[in-house]
């Protein structure tokens, strides 16, 4: 008999029609454009740039997380951003995580319960509020130099785009070009995915294993398609190595997962992260207040088998994590109703 570990949510990412990833829908989903909740007063470009490169960040994938008890939340999304320059993996600035949220009667959508129709998805559209960059989605502050027709966000996605794509219709037919354009794959964005849930369900108490056997169930694992991408290609002397360091809490950390191992995301709001490593875990005061003076607390976690997805672990010496963990305002204040708010992101490595 399987019991239900309290409050946790495990996420996995399925392939999905683009349209119903759409804010009308208020998705959860991995990569592509945002699926923006609030439709204006979007995240300035200011805050939406790496600190270590000054490169726009890469949107990673959006949370939709209501709060039933705080009727100004009865529709919230987090979303994760990232910056996938290889030179700033190490940095922990180089993730950023907003949230957003709106009462169920508000300006953007009915109050009804949305119908699934392809047609009417993109209605309502941050687009209708602002001109959105066409290479990430983000609000747009500047336009192609020469046609004045294509919106971005930076002169970086702007010289990116005229090299994929722009140069070769500027001046035509540049509307058609960017309806197709508009939130499909390119260079810079990640493969988009749906995540969907379910409830994280843990084996009635068995009779602990021997430390041989634990050793030995934990060495085939790390040697298996199950294990995330850099933890396969440790040489078994520096799989001991780990073991005899963190074996405690690397040990949880690889059972649990073991249960399910295509998890990219636990959500857990208010209980405590599946840390991988005894190293760089926060203490309290690691983790800064809200903006609105509340204590954070933790919200979810994005697990490393997301990499697997994503085509980011595929160079040497890419960006990758042991864990991400979003802790986000414990009251989630009504700065959330009036924008984007910044929230903190926890990155922890595997055990160096």
């Amino acid at each position: 008999m399987a019991k239900a570990a309290v409050g946790v949510e495990l996420g996995f990412v399925k392939q999905s029609a683009p349209w119903k990833l759409r804010s009308k829908f208020f998705p959860s989903k991995v990569g592509g454009w945002p699926a923006w909740l609030r439709l204006n007063n979007l995240p300035d470009k200011s805050i939406i740039i790496c600190k270590g490169c000054d490169k726009p960040l890469l949107f990673l994938l959006q949370v939709y997380s209501p709060v039933k008890e705080i009727k100004s939340a009865l529709h919230r999304t987090i979303f994760l951003f990232l910056c996938s320059n290889r030179k700033c993996k190490r940095f922990n600035q180089n993730f950023v995580a907003f949230r957003n949220q709106l009462p169920r009667q508000n300006e953007f959508y009915s109050y009804k319960e949305p119908k699934y129709i392809e047609k009417t998805s993109s209605d309502p559209s941050a687009e209708d509020y602002q001109p959105l960059c066409c290479v990430c989605g983000c609000a747009a502050s500047i336009k192609c130099t020469q046609c004045s027709q294509t919106d971005y966000c930076s002169e970086d996605h702007r010289d990116c785009d005229w090299k994929w794509n722009h140069q070769r219709v500027c001046g035509k037919n540049c509307t058609e070009a960017r309806a197709k354009q508009k939130g499909t794959t390119n260079q810079f964005l990640l493969p988009e995915y749906e995540l969907r849930t379910e409830t994280e369900k843990l084996p009635s108490t068995r009779p602990e294993k021997s430390d041989d056997e634990k050793m030995k169930e934990y060495r085939e694992f790390m040697q298996s398609a199950k294990a995330p991408k850099e933890m396969q290609d440790m040489p078994l002397d520096d799989l001991d190595t780990v073991m005899n360091i963190n074996d405690k809490v690397f040990n949880k950390f690889q059972k649990r997962i073991k249960l399910k191992p295509k998890q990219v995301l636990r959500y857990n709001r208010g209980g405590t992260p599946l840390w991988v490593s005894a190293e760089h875990v926060p203490s309290p005061k690691d983790i800064p207040d809200c903006e609105c003076g509340a204590k954070r607390v933790f919200e979810f976690q994005v697990m490393p088998q997301l990499l697997n997805y994503l085509s980011l672990d595929s160079v040497d010496d890419s960006i990758d994590w042991g864990t991400l963990a979003v802790y986000t305002c414990s009251q989630s204040c009504e700065k959330g109703v009036e924008g984007y708010v910044k929230e903190f992101v926890w990155k922890q490595d595997f055990s160096d």
